[in-house]
């Protein structure tokens, strides 16, 4: 797999670029600028491990397109990535493929903190029918950033999908190819008594088969094995809120598990 590294800039101009075959670092010697965005090009579509900065982890994932971009985020933006990322005059880009026991191994496959609105391409992908005021901090793209710290709630590493307390509240995973999943794991955001938690919610798959789950107040992993299915999105919906003054059920992650 021939694998490229870059950073451009708004008008799409690069300012660093690596090529190699199989693996590739970058190093980017000076401070990002707003419109600026990180890039990762491939010769065929296939599973990468990916870390577009250094303060945050590599992290396995499927690109199923010949490139995917991340916007450098500046001001609101940032809410979800820690304060040290995309900071400085010193970045270090790396990727490469993701070797045959790491896709064959079972693991939590909704896990993308590159993940935002505008992609396409890498998978996970998440994206919600509702997002609280439209806040970066209550972005659907937090429920899989691996984050799960959760009793507080706004920056990182709080954030959360909040669902602007809406019943009607909906948020998709889309793995981008079909995979076996058997379990699935939640976190609920657990900032009591800001928070109120579900007592119930329903997950539906691509396969057609729709589990409903009941819910705890706590802020522990909440799991539950499933019938091992071939799927390329899972559905989380039909969130009943317990009986509480509180009117802010949150979800600070779900974990999808099985293998390509």
């Amino acid at each position: 797999m021939d694998l490229t590294l870059k950073v451009i800039d708004g008008t799409g101009a690069v300012k660093a670029q690596a090529s190699n075959s199989d693996e590739v670092f970058l190093v980017f010697m000076d401070a990002y600028q707003p419109g600026d965005q990180v890039v990762v090009e491939a010769s065929e579509p296939g599973h990468i491990v990916l870390s577009l900065d250094d303060a945050m982890a590599p992290t396995p994932v499927y690109l199923g397109g010949a490139a995917y971009a991340l916007a450098v985020p500046f001001d609101i933006k940032r809410a979800p990535y820690s304060p040290r990322s995309f900071t400085g005059k010193r970045h270090r880009l790396h990727v490469r493929k993701a070797r045959p026991e790491e896709v064959a191994q079972r693991r939590n496959l909704a896990l993308n903190p590159w993940d935002d609105h505008a992609n396409q391409t890498l998978y996970p992908h998440a994206h919600a029918n509702v997002e609280t005021r439209g806040e970066s901090q209550f972005f659907a793209r937090n429920a899989i950033d691996g984050e799960k710290a959760n009793d507080d709630h706004g920056h990182w590493p709080f954030t959360s999908w909040g669902i602007n307390k809406d019943p009607q509240a909906a948020l998709t995973v889309e793995f981008g190819r079909p995979v076996k999943v058997n379990e699935i794991v939640l976190y609920l955001r657990a900032d009591f008594p800001h928070d109120a938690w579900w007592e119930k919610a329903s997950v539906t798959l691509s396969s057609g088969a729709t589990h409903t789950f009941s819910l705890i107040k706590t802020g522990a992993a909440q799991a539950f094995q499933i019938p091992e299915q071939t799927v390329e999105w899972v559905r989380l919906h039909d969130l009943i809120k317990a009986d509480d003054p509180s009117p802010y059920p949150a979800l600070t992650q779900i974990e999808v598990f099985g293998r390509d």
